[in-house]
């Protein structure tokens, strides 16, 4: 069992344009009304692809109840805890090119009862050697040091303790020990405290957080794949894909992919070529979620034999924001 907790939830409206106009007046060409938030979407990743997974999360108001009843129509199990404030609306606009603009909603505030009713739901749902996945954004009344307690008590209680999040939440949730840490770029140089360029830059910096954890630190880089740092010599792999439709949610569905192989007892490269796949597919989907992945996805993978610890993998104008060209593995 994968279980995924999703303090700060979401409906997601994405809307289609041709092209994004700023200022101007913006004509959508379809939309799409999806459940969201990270944990959530690791957990409808892994349901698609067959892997028993639940999700955790509070909900509130109208939107907590479409949130909910958009799980059913996907058949993913969730286990709800209800909260006095409407689940937050975010709003994405994304173009043909693949390029998506979000605006995400603070969410609601939790209160103390709340947020100790959420943790108890993780406690219920899953067992003893369980995947917990703790993922996302925190909302208004959740203290930063949310996920270092919980992350704590996790592995107090024989849970294993997977983390995803930014900003205060990744900073303090690094003392949680998570035994699997998901970074983007963007998140590893700001825990880092230091741009990061190169592939050099990136292994430095996640062998530097490696050292704190003591877990794997798979991080997504975007157009240039992902690698991952556990204490072993690192790995370096990456995928082209054709037509990039929306790369929303693909961080998560690399996430899934890795913890799905790392569950079914597969090594630290056929786990890493897992994520990639399920990141370039999610890729190809519109919205964040991504079709099954298939032996396509799989074969389009390249674990690179040598680290290119001088390649550039980052904007060198904005040091830590990963390239965005026309074909990309992943993107969070």
């Amino acid at each position: 069992m994968i279980v995924t907790v999703t303090p700060n939830p979401s409906l997601d409206r994405t809307l289609d344009v041709p092209d994004l106009v700023v200022g101007g007046v913006n004509r959508a060409a379809g939309r799409h009304v999806e459940p969201s938030g990270k944990g959530v979407n690791v957990t409808r990743a892994l349901a698609i692809n067959g892997v028993e997974s639940v999700a955790v999360l509070p909900s509130g108001g109208p939107e907590g109840e479409q949130v909910l009843r958009l799980l059913e129509a996907e058949s993913v199990r969730y286990v709800a805890v209800p909260i006095r404030e409407p689940v937050r609306v975010n709003i994405t606009v994304a173009t043909v090119s693949g390029v998506a603009t979000k605006i995400n909603e603070p969410g609601p505030t939790l209160t103390d009862s709340e947020v100790a009713a959420l943790i108890d739901a993780v406690l219920r749902t899953s067992r003893h050697g369980d995947w917990v996945v703790a993922s996302g954004s925190l909302p208004p009344g959740v203290a930063a040091d949310f996920y270092a307690d919980l992350g704590s008590r996790l592995r107090a209680e024989g849970r294993r303790f997977a983390l995803d999040t930014s900003g205060e939440a990744l900073r303090h949730g690094l003392a949680g020990r998570p035994e699997i840490l998901k970074p983007n770029l963007e998140e590893l140089a700001e825990v880092a405290h230091r741009p990061l360029r190169t592939l050099g830059d990136v292994v430095a910096a996640a062998e530097d957080v490696q050292q704190t954890t003591g877990g794997a630190v798979l991080v997504s880089l975007g157009a240039a794949g992902a690698v991952l740092v556990d204490g072993e010599p690192p790995l370096h792999a990456q995928a082209r894909v054709g037509e990039i439709r929306s790369a929303v949610g693909a961080g998560d569905n690399a996430l899934a992919g890795f913890l799905a192989a790392i569950d079914a007892g597969r090594d630290r490269t056929a786990a890493l070529r897992e994520a990639v796949a399920w990141g370039s597919a999610a890729v190809r989907a519109p919205g964040s979620l991504a079709p099954p992945v298939t032996d396509v996805d799989r074969q389009a993978v390249r674990l690179q034999p040598r680290l290119d610890l001088d390649r550039v993998v980052s904007d060198p104008r904005h040091a830590g924001t990963p390239f965005r060209p026309d074909t990309s593995a992943q993107e969070d």
